[in-house]
Formats: C-alpha cells, structure tokens, sequence
C-alpha cells in the first residue's frame, strides 16, 4: 500500500492509452555494514536507457525488524517495521547514478546477520529487459565489514 502512495506521488503522470511503455534499465548497486546492531546502507540506483525515467521507487526489506521513528532521508518512507521505500529521483538515460544513504538499527538487541533484499518496486511503467540487476538478497553478518550488492 505504501509502494502504491509514493509511487502515486512521484509518478510520471501516466500516458495516452495505447501508447508503448518506454524502456529503461534500472539498476541498484551499493554496499551495506551492520555492527552492533547498526545498519549503514549506501544506494546507487542508475539507468542506463534507453529511455530516461522521472522517477523510480527502490525496496530495501530486512528479515529482522528495525527500529521504530528512526528519521528517513528525504524521499524514502517506512513500508513496515522491516521495509523502506525510497524514491530515486529522476533518472538520466545515461548510467549517471543517484545516492541514496540509510542509517537503520535493529528494532531489538544485536542480531548475529540478517539478509537484505534490494529490489525496484515500480519503475513509471518501463519494460526493464534486465530486472536480474535491480533484485539482489544480501546476506550481511554482523562483522562491520560492507557487503557489495
């Protein structure tokens, strides 16, 4: 349900029935660490084409649940206690790359690992011929070393 709001409020405005959707291909790369409890994550999401995109909504779901009121960078929204959405803002055609970076803790205790799941929950109604580069899981142990996505 939140997917579908942010989606709404960022979207492209939709187009004219019968009109063929553009294509892009989206991609989220990036790394993540997790110490003590505290998750660091660090975003890329680009597009290289070809057709630009005015924006694109990212999920970042955590198998273990996150800590409650924790602030969100601008553009992202909490899906759940353990879920993120986060807009990307526009992107060009041309592989340049949008940083998004997340500071989240576990909503209890320390855990030893969990696994991330980084995946593209609406791209403005693109065809995508490559989605293998914008789902990726994650497994981070909780060592503070960052793990590349």
């Amino acid at each position: 349900m939140v997917s579908v709001a942010l989606a709404a409020v960022t979207g492209t405005g939709g187009g004219a029935a019968g009109t063929v959707a553009p294509e892009a291909d989206v991609s989220h790369h990036g790394h993540v660490t997790f110490w003590d409890g505290r998750l660091d994550v660090v975003l890329l999401s680009e597009n290289r084409g070809p057709s630009a995109l005015e924006d694109a909504t990212v999920r970042l779901a955590f198998t273990v649940p996150l800590a409650a009121g924790h602030p969100l960078p601008g553009g992202c929204v909490w899906g759940g206690d353990r879920e993120v959405l986060c807009s990307t803002g526009p992107l060009r055609a041309d592989g340049t790359r949008r940083e998004t970076a997340l500071g989240l803790r576990a909503a209890a205790g320390a855990p030893q690992e969990l696994t991330m799941r980084v995946s593209t929950a609406w791209n403005g109604g693109a065809t995508d011929r490559n989605p293998a580069d914008n789902d990726h899981r994650v497994l981070v142990l909780a060592t503070g070393d960052p793990y590349v996505f």
